[in-house]
Formats: C-alpha cells, sequence, structure tokens
C-alpha cells in the first residue's frame, strides 16, 4: 500500500514539474540573455529542453531517492528542467547565429539584431571587461549576449559615430557592443590611434 502510494506522488510531483516546465518555458523564450530561465534566441529548443530534462530528471530522481521517491522525482525533475532549458537555449542560440540572417548596409545579420547606418568596419578587437551585446547601438536594446575580458572578436563595422561596434561571428553580426568597452586588437592599435 504504502510502495503505491508513494509511486502515486511520484507521479503526481513528475506531472507537476513537467507543467511547471512547459509553463514557466514560454516566458523564458522571450526574456533577454541565455540561462537557464530565458534566452536571447527565439526557437521552441528551450522549452523542449526543459520538458525533456524535467521528464528524464523525475524519473532518474524517483530511482535515486529509494526512500522518498516523490521528493527524488520533484528535486530530479526541477534540476532536470534547468539543465534541459540551458541546453536547449544554447542550441537555440547557436541555430539563431546559423540561420535567419538578413543582409542590411552591406552586412549581414543575425534576424534578432537591428540595423543600423554602418560607418567603418572594425578589424579585429578585444573586450576590456564584461560587457553586454545588445540587439540595437542603445543600452536601451536588449541584451542579446555578453563578452568576457579579453574575449576577442571580429567588428564588422562602428556606428553612432563610433560609439558602438558591431560584433561579429562568422562574418554575421551578432550584436552591438558599446565602444568605450572594448578596444583594437593587434595591428589594428595603431589605426584607432593606441
Amino acid at each position: 500500500m504504502t510502495k503505491t502510494l508513494n509511486s502515486k506522488f511520484a507521479t503526481a510531483a513528475l506531472a507537476l514539474s513537467v507543467a511547471a516546465a512547459l509553463g514557466a518555458a514560454p516566458v523564458a523564450a522571450n526574456a533577454a540573455p541565455n540561462g537557464v530561465t530565458n534566452c536571447a534566441a527565439a526557437g521552441q529548443k528551450q522549452e523542449k529542453g526543459a520538458v525533456i530534462g524535467a521528464v528524464i530528471g523525475g524519473l532518474l530522481g524517483s530511482q535515486v531517492s529509494r526512500n522518498e521517491r516523490a521528493a527524488g522525482a520533484v528535486v530530479g525533475a526541477g534540476l532536470g528542467a534547468a539543465v534541459g532549458s540551458y541546453a536547449g537555449c544554447n542550441a537555440q542560440t547557436k541555430e539563431a547565429y546559423a540561420t535567419g540572417t538578413y543582409q542590411s548596409g552591406g552586412r549581414t545579420l543575425a534576424g534578432y539584431v537591428q540595423p543600423a547606418r554602418f560607418e567603418r568596419a572594425g578589424g579585429q578587437f578585444a573586450a576590456t571587461t564584461r560587457v553586454n551585446l545588445r540587439a540595437a547601438p542603445t543600452t536601451r536594446a536588449r541584451a542579446v549576449g555578453m563578452l568576457q575580458p579579453g574575449e576577442r572578436f571580429q567588428a564588422l563595422a562602428t556606428t553612432s559615430g563610433g560609439r558602438w561596434v558591431l560584433v561579429g561571428r562568422n562574418g554575421v553580426g551578432i550584436g552591438y557592443v558599446a565602444r568605450a568597452y572594448v578596444m583594437p586588437s593587434g595591428y589594428q592599435r595603431t589605426a584607432y590611434g593606441y
């Protein structure tokens, strides 16, 4: 009787965790930076990853915790949903970089990057600090990624009087970074007066 009751609780807890993952995932896909509860790139991979992770995590959690299967299922489903959501967001972001591009001002931009009036090509740059990538050349635009200190990138162009740099990955503009937080690397330094 107790084993059957625990099994029913585990099944109910797993169902609730999956429902919670389904309910939270659409909100997550529309948020800003990449992570467990939000994703900069559009798509359905984060939601699917959260659901699959919740199911697998719930099943594993109920099997690992022999005495408290219901609690194990809930904890496992939560952790599984988080891991699945994060992995799904990463896959979603990679797909967004590879597809969904368009041409503007002679540059190829990711679908979520807003066009701007591009000035000159930039060359190779590096971030001087941890800094957000933005969908448009303004601090009011949503964050679509982040550069780490010392991270090198291809600067496809500058805009807004040189105050913003279009960050490129494999020739595709993936976001804008404030010029104050990056500097040219290598031989470009002398061309920019460093």
